[in-house]
C-alpha cells in the first residue's frame, strides 16, 4: 500500500495508567477496543483504541520499567471535528471517565470547541468545526 490517504494512521502514546485511559477513551469518548495485549514478564502492555470504521486508531502503550512517563505539552492535541455544536453531554460523561476540561493553549480552540485533557495530560479537542482534506 503506497503512503497515500488511504494508508491507516496510528497514534501512539505511552500511559502511566491504561485503566484510567481506557476509562477517558472508550467510555468518555465512546472508542471501541480493537486490540489488547496484556503485559507478561516484562513486556509493554498496549491498548488500540478507536471507531471500526476510521483509518486511524489510538494505541496506549505501558512500559513495564516505569521509565517511559506521558511527556504532553499543552498543544499536543488530538482534535475530532464535530461539525455541530459539541453535546453538553458528551462533555460530562468525558469528566465523568476521567477527564478534566481546560482552556486551551490556543485561544482559537476555545473559540471553536471544548478542550479536556485525559488522565495522562493528552489533551483532546472537541470541535465545533467541519473538516475535510478536499
Amino acid at each position: 500500500m503506497p503512503a497515500n490517504g488511504s494508508a491507516h494512521l496510528r497514534i501512539a502514546r505511552p500511559s502511566r495508567d491504561l485503566a484510567a485511559a481506557e476509562r477517558f477513551w472508550k467510555q468518555g469518548l465512546g472508542l471501541t477496543e480493537l486490540f489488547r495485549h496484556t503485559s507478561e514478564a516484562g513486556e509493554h502492555a498496549l491498548l488500540m483504541l478507536g471507531w471500526p470504521d476510521a483509518h486511524w486508531h489510538l494505541e496506549l502503550t505501558l512500559d513495564p520499567s516505569g521509565t517511559l512517563q506521558p511527556s504532553p505539552t499543552p498543544d499536543d492535541l488530538l482534535v475530532v471535528y464535530l461539525g455541530e455544536a459539541v453535546p453538553a453531554e458528551l462533555v460530562a460523561r468525558l469528566e465523568r471517565s476521567g477527564g478534566k476540561r481546560v482552556a486551551a493553549y490556543n485561544p482559537y480552540w476555545d473559540e471553536w470547541g471544548v478542550t479536556l485533557e485525559d488522565p495522562d495530560g493528552y489533551r483532546l479537542v472537541l470541535s465545533t468545526r467541519d473538516w475535510s482534506n478536499s
